[in-house]
């Protein structure tokens, strides 16, 4: 389902300080600023199977959420190349592109059109996503009255309305109060038990060795191991003195 070949992606970052935009263009034009480069991704390669939960883990800052962005198509690498077979629906930051002005019903249509779900497919899943987001009269609220939770809460419902052939998340598996993290786990259990293939970033070990086939490890944007969850994990963790790669 998934084919990473190579794969490398490098910010370009102004060496110089620069106080404004209008600083920053006059100094453009002379060519005078100066870029210093940050390589986030270097040369990553590997493969995912149908149907696979993979687990990515690595400290704050490794790489882990700027390879889910280049594999969900939001950022292009510098080097290197992606496949993807099938519809992808990344759950990455639950809540971008809602417009606070607008109420939840008119989120669902504009959030849902940026997930590339059709218009037609949003009025026929509509109840279903209001019934599961559990908001109730609040749909015609405006999403600058909702609290973070009810907002997580719709985003979520919308993003896993469909079926997806990959499912992209990044630390999302606790939605909302208690009741609703139960009931957003069991959806992406659901999910992960269809044949959705899945890449899951988390923090949380216990939870990656319990839902995910293979783990994969990236420090300073490189895959230091790739391999069964408890093993990696335990690497990672420190719990082995033994150093050394596993390959896909």
């Amino acid at each position: 389902m998934i084919y990473v070949e190579n794969l490398s992606l490098c910010y370009r970052m102004p060496a110089d300080r620069v106080s404004g935009l209008k600083e920053y263009i006059v100094a453009m034009l002379r060519g005078k600023i100066n870029y210093k480069e940050f390589w986030a991704l270097k040369d990553l390669s590997f493969e995912i199977e149908k149907g696979e939960v993979i687990g990515i883990i690595g400290h704050n800052g490794a790489g882990k959420s700027t390879l889910l962005k280049v594999i969900s198509g939001i950022l292009k690498p510098t080097n290197g190349r992606v496949d993807v077979e099938g519809n992808v629906v990344p759950m990455l930051e639950l809540g971008s592109g809602f417009d606070y002005d607008l109420t939840g019903r008119e989120n669902i249509f504009l959030n849902g059109a940026i997930l590339g779900y059709s218009e037609a497919f949003l009025k026929e899943k509509y109840q279903e996503i209001v019934a599961f987001s559990e908001l109730g009269d609040f749909i015609e609220v405006p999403l600058r009255n909702y609290s973070s939770g009810m907002v997580m809460r719709l985003a979520f419902s919308i993003a896993t309305v469909v079926k997806p052939d990959v499912l992209i998340a990044d630390e999302i598996l606790a939605v909302g109060d208690a009741d609703f993290q139960k009931k957003s786990q069991d959806r992406m259990m659901e999910l992960m038990s269809g044949g959705t293939t899945v890449l899951l970033v988390s923090h949380n070990l216990m939870q990656i060795q319990e839902l995910c086939d293979r783990v994969m490890w990236i420090e300073h944007g490189q895959i230091q191991m790739i391999g069964p969850g408890q093993e990696v994990c335990n690497y990672y963790a420190g719990k082995e003195n033994n150093k050394g790669n596993l390959s896909i």
